[in-house]
């Protein structure tokens, strides 16, 4: 049977682990406590395993490629096994060069394919819960929609 520092060491290989993960996984694999503590221990001290650039790893590819909000990449950070602390200065680190305004921006622009407003108030509102659940604060969001905001008597369907 493998090692538990040569399992590990193959996981980090193929992918950025925080140090639950890789304990978790490891756990999975079958290995004893001894054995994980021992081969985490050596991973961390040759720095292998790095939960600070794990979490700024997260936090760029969820604030550049995926778009998301504050709130949401700390939350997905969190959930990979990252202390709260930590993940909040990779967050502020990242969102530090990152105007917020622009991200929502970029996700409204995706949600409404090429229109420049809403059509109705129900949209409207759809589009407010979709960037609250991409993680956005909820007082940047109203600021941004306030521009979308249908044109009034769009309300009613179209008559077609």
């Amino acid at each position: 049977m493998a090692s538990a520092y040569v399992d590990a060491l193959k996981m980090l290989g193929r992918r950025e682990l925080s140090e639950t993960q890789v304990r978790q996984r490891l756990a999975r694999r079958a290995h004893a406590a001894d054995d994980i503590d021992a081969a985490v221990a050596r991973l961390v001290s040759e720095r292998a395993i790095d939960d600070a650039r794990v979490a700024a790893g997260i936090a760029r590819t969820l604030a550049s490629v995926k778009r998301r909000g504050r709130l949401r990449i700390l939350r997905a950070i969190e959930q990979s096994g990252i202390a709260k602390a930590t993940a909040q200065r990779a967050v502020d680190e990242v969102f530090a060069s990152i105007d917020p305004a622009a991200l929502i921006e970029a996700a409204l622009a995706r949600r409404l394919r090429g229109r420049e407003r809403a059509k109705d108030d129900a949209e409207l509102a759809r589009l407010y819960r979709f960037l609250l659940g991409q993680g956005f604060d909820a007082d940047e969001v109203r600021r941004t929609l306030r521009s979308r905001k249908p044109p009034r008597g769009s309300s009613d369907p179209d008559p077609q």
